[in-house]
């Protein structure tokens, strides 16, 4: 993992200082994806989801999946070994409030005023990390004119109607199983792996760990790990597990990236993997968004972590998408993010799964039944029936 000089670790500090972080190496702080070079002690465990046996001669660990707590609705036809065990384990009581009502699709709208300073905050953090993860890698414009007919995603905006993908992802690895990743979302570390996977237009898995320190998940890691030390990233396809973001950013490009690596210039993933840059802006980010999923939330019901985990379309940078993540980070439920940004193949497969017309963040409750689309709707919903009075 690549060093810091000593001027930008001290302005790193700074910023951490600033904005209440956990200075530690143990949980996330500096020390947490940032390179400490300290292997998990070895360890062999069982979850509800894996047995993880780490080696203490790397920081890369192995990891075999004993069985998968996914159901994840529609994604049980994209990953069907992932939830072949899910209905063997039982999942806590979810009850949908009486008052409650699915909303309207208004895509890009502004449906309360209200929630207008959110949605500037969001904006400015997008700006401050130069829009990363807007767009997949190798995205294209492939015409300005599709047919209005057509089935599939497009973007209209006057006489154009702009339909886009990707140049090098079409035949690169697709993972049959999405991968795990234990995270919260202040932390600078986690979110430029966030970032990675949306970039490779990849599913996972999020495991939150509010604060790295707190929550059912948090112990679940140390069980594991002997750390709670985030991002933590568990590939059961491959039976590779590791902490260290720089390193599973490197795993991810060179496991799911383009098989050939010279049809993209790398220097298009720069903002995420200078880490000197990903690493301070991100801390920015995440300031202006109030340190989101920091503290797990004291009114969350305390069985959510064993929920059965939510399905959310979407992408780490979406204005509209980010309350959503947040609030499901602060209340410690388990979610598969199914990657949407410009350009992905899953923006046609959700036009397929809802017959409307593409719009995020859209949620799934498998634990609910419950299909919704609005940011402040989705937010409402997931205050009323994972918290308690």
């Amino acid at each position: 993992m690549s060093r810091m000089n000593a001027k930008m670790n001290s302005l790193i500090c700074l910023i951490a200082i600033a904005s209440q972080l956990p200075h530690t190496t143990d949980g996330f702080a500096l020390g947490s994806g940032s390179g400490n070079g300290k292997s998990a002690p070895t360890t062999a465990a069982t979850s509800s989801s894996a047995a993880i046996a780490v080696s203490p001669q790397s920081n890369v660990a192995s990891a075999s999946l004993s069985s998968s707590a996914l159901s994840m609705g529609f994604l049980d036809d994209l990953f069907p070994s992932a939830s072949s065990s899910s209905k063997k384990k039982s999942y806590p009581t979810v009850t949908i409030p009486s008052d409650f009502t699915i909303p309207e699709p208004r895509p890009l709208t502004l449906t309360r005023t209200s929630d207008l300073p959110s949605v500037l905050k969001s904006s400015a953090a997008l700006a401050v990390r130069l829009a990363t993860s807007c767009f997949v890698l190798g995205w294209n414009i492939d015409t300005f004119f599709a047919d209005e007919n057509e089935e599939g995603y497009y973007l209209a905006i006057g006489p154009f109607r702009i339909k886009d993908s990707s140049s090098v992802l079409a035949d690169a690895p697709r993972p049959e199983i999405p991968l795990i990743l234990y995270e919260y979302d202040a932390s600078p570390f986690c979110k430029r792996v966030r970032e990675m996977t949306n970039v490779l237009d990849l599913t996972v898995e999020y495991r939150p760990c509010p604060g790295a320190r707190q929550g059912k998940f948090s112990e679940e890691l140390y069980q594991l790990t002997g750390r709670r030390t985030v991002p933590y990233l568990v590939d059961p396809n491959t039976g590779i597990s590791m902490f260290e973001s720089d390193d599973q950013i490197e795993y991810l490009v060179e496991t799911y990236g383009p098989r050939d690596g010279s049809t993209y210039d790398s220097k298009a993933l720069w903002p995420i993997t200078f880490q000197a840059f990903s690493i301070v802006t991100s801390t920015i980010a995440a300031i202006v968004r109030d340190m989101p999923g920091s503290k797990r939330q004291l009114n969350a019901r305390v069985d959510n972590e064993d929920m059965r985990p939510l399905e959310l379309w979407g992408y780490e940078a979406s204005p509209f998408v980010k309350p959503v993540r947040e609030k499901l980070c602060s209340l410690a439920l388990p979610h598969v993010m199914v990657s949407c940004a410009r350009g992905s193949a899953n923006r046609d497969r959700l036009i397929e799964r809802t017959g409307n017309k593409f719009q995020v963040p859209f949620l799934v409750d498998p634990n609910t039944g419950i299909e919704l689309f609005e940011s402040p709707e989705i937010c409402e919903y997931l205050e009323k029936v994972y918290t308690v009075e």
